[in-house]
C-alpha cells in the first residue's frame, strides 16, 4: 500500500495482546521503501524511516500524525534516505550534536544520579556550590567550558574565599570526570576530552589548605564545663557534654535515635556515618549519666530533640557563643571532637583502637582489616578517656 491520508485516517487499531498490554503494528510505503506508518492499540499513529546503516538498521521516528501530515512525513523519509545515500549517518550526528550541547546542569544532575552513596547534606552543598559559584555556567555546554574560564573563576572565587573556591572546584572537577566517562559520540569517543580543571593542579593554583588545629586545652576544660551548666537548654548542654566525651561528628551525634541506644547493652550505634559504616561505641559511666537524663524527659524519637521543631538538634551556634562568652575560651563544635582525640593519643590508645573510636577507615591500611575491634574491646580505652575528660572537668558526673 501507499501511505497516504486516506489510509491513515482508515488504517484499524491493533488489539491489545495476550497480556493486555499495548501492541503495535508497523504498515511500510510500498513506493518509499523503508518509510512507514506505526500504529499502536493505544491509538497512536506515527511516521518512522528505517535504514541498514553500518550493517545495522537504524530507525528514526519523523512525527506523529496529525502534528505532521502523511505528505510531510514522505519528505522528511525521503530527505533522510538520501542523506544515508551520500554516506552520512543523520541519526549519529543528531546525536552527537545532542552530546555537545550537554549542559553543565544537565551534566551535574546526571552525576548526582549516578552517586547512589552521596549523602543528603553533600549534595546539597554540591547544588549550593553549582548555584552559588556555577549559576551564570549552567545552561553552558560542558565543551564550551575551557581551563581558562576555570582559572579565572577560581580566581574570583578566591578573592571572597580560598576554602570555598576550592570547594567549588573540586565538585567541577568531579562532574567534568563523571562526563568523561558518560559521554561518548557514534564512534564511542569521549565528547569530553580532559578536564579543565585539571589547569590549577598542572599551575599549582590550588589554595592551600590550612587545617583547623583548635582545642580545648585541658586546664580550659573546667571553666568551660561551668560556662555549660549556665544554659538554659538541658538539651543542648547534654549534646556538648556528649560530643566531648564520645568525639562523634557534630551531625552523627546531633541524628542519634532512641532506637539505636542500647541501654542495658551500654552501647550505641550511628549507621549513617561520613565513611557510610556504622560505628557503635560503648557507653561509659559519664555518657550513661547524660543520656538517663535525656531518656527521662524523652520526647521523640531523637535523643537529642531540638526544641523549635519535631526533629533533632541542628547546630547550636547561639548555645556555642553563650558559652565563649561566659568561660573566655573560643571554640567549634568540632574542636569538641579533636579535644576527644588528643586526649585519648596522650593515654597511648593503640592506633587501631584509637581509628575504630573516631570510625577512620584507611583503604591503604591492609592490616587494620584482619584485626577485628568488637565493642568489648573498645570499653577499656573509651573508659580510660572518659575519665581523664571527667577529671579535667573537675566532675565525674557530667
Amino acid at each position: 500500500m501507499k501511505i497516504t491520508k486516506s489510509f491513515v485516517d482508515k488504517v484499524e487499531l491493533p488489539p491489545l495482546d495476550e497480556n493486555g498490554k499495548q501492541a503495535q503494528v508497523f504498515y511500510r510505503d510500498e513506493a518509499l521503501r523503508g518509510f512507514a506508518l506505526r500504529v499502536t492499540s493505544g491509538g497512536s499513529k506515527s511516521f518512522i524511516v528505517e535504514k541498514r546503516i553500518d550493517g545495522k538498521v537504524k530507525r528514526k521516528t519523523l512525527g506523529k500524525y496529525g502534528q505532521i501530515t502523511a505528505e510531510q512525513a514522505r519528505k522528511l523519509a525521503q530527505n533522510f534516505l538520501g542523506e544515508v545515500a551520500f554516506g552520512r549517518n543523520p541519526i549519529a550526528e543528531k546525536n552527537d550534536k545532542k552530546a555537545k550541547n550537554i549542559t553543565l546542569e544537565q551534566s551535574f544532575n546526571d552525576y548526582i544520579r549516578a552517586r547512589k552513596d552521596l549523602k543528603a547534606s553533600t549534595e546539597k552543598e554540591y547544588r549550593r556550590q553549582l548555584n552559588s559559584s556555577f549559576g551564570d555556567w549552567k545552561n553552558k555546554p560542558l565543551v564550551s567550558i575551557s581551563k581558562n574560564m576555570v582559572e579565572k573563576r577560581h580566581s574570583e572565587l578566591g578573592a571572597k574565599g580560598e576554602a570555598n573556591a576550592n570547594g567549588a572546584m573540586r565538585v567541577l572537577r568531579a562532574i567534568f570526570n563523571h562526563a568523561i566517562n558518560k559521554y561518548e559520540d557514534s564512534n564511542g569517543q569521549p565528547i569530553i576530552q580532559i578536564n579543565p580543571v585539571a589547569r590549577l593542579s598542572h599551575n599549582r593554583a590550588w589554595y592551600p589548605t590550612k587545617r583547623r588545629q583548635t582545642i580545648i586545652r585541658p586546664h580550659e576544660l573546667n571553666a568551660w564545663y561551668k560556662a555549660t551548666l549556665q544554659l538554659n537548654q538541658p538539651v543542648t548542654r547534654a549534646y556538648l557534654h556528649f560530643v566531648l566525651l564520645t568525639g562523634l561528628r557534630l551531625t552523627e551525634a546531633a541524628q542519634l535515635r532512641w532506637q539505636d541506644v542500647d541501654i542495658k547493652g551500654l552501647s550505641f550505634t550511628i549507621p549513617d556515618t561520613k565513611n557510610n559504616r556504622p560505628h557503635t561505641l560503648p557507653i561509659t559511666e559519664a555518657i550513661y549519666d547524660t543520656l538517663k537524663i535525656l531518656k527521662a524527659n524523652k520526647r521523640n524519637e531523637w535523643v537529642f530533640p531540638s526544641p523549635l521543631h519535631d526533629s533533632h538538634l541542628k547546630e547550636p551556634r547561639t548555645a556555642v557563643k553563650r558559652v565563649c562568652d561566659l568561660s573566655g575560651i573560643k571554640f567549634t563544635i568540632h574542636d569538641l571532637r579533636r579535644t576527644f582525640i588528643t586526649i585519648a593519643e596522650s593515654l597511648d590508645i593503640s592506633a587501631y583502637a584509637l581509628k575504630r573510636l573516631l570510625n577512620h577507615k584507611d583503604p591503604n591500611d591492609v592490616t587494620a582489616g584482619y584485626i577485628i575491634s568488637d565493642i568489648e574491646r573498645l570499653r577499656e580505652p573509651m573508659d580510660r578517656i572518659s575519665t581523664t575528660i571527667c577529671k579535667h572537668l573537675n566532675s565525674v558526673n557530667v
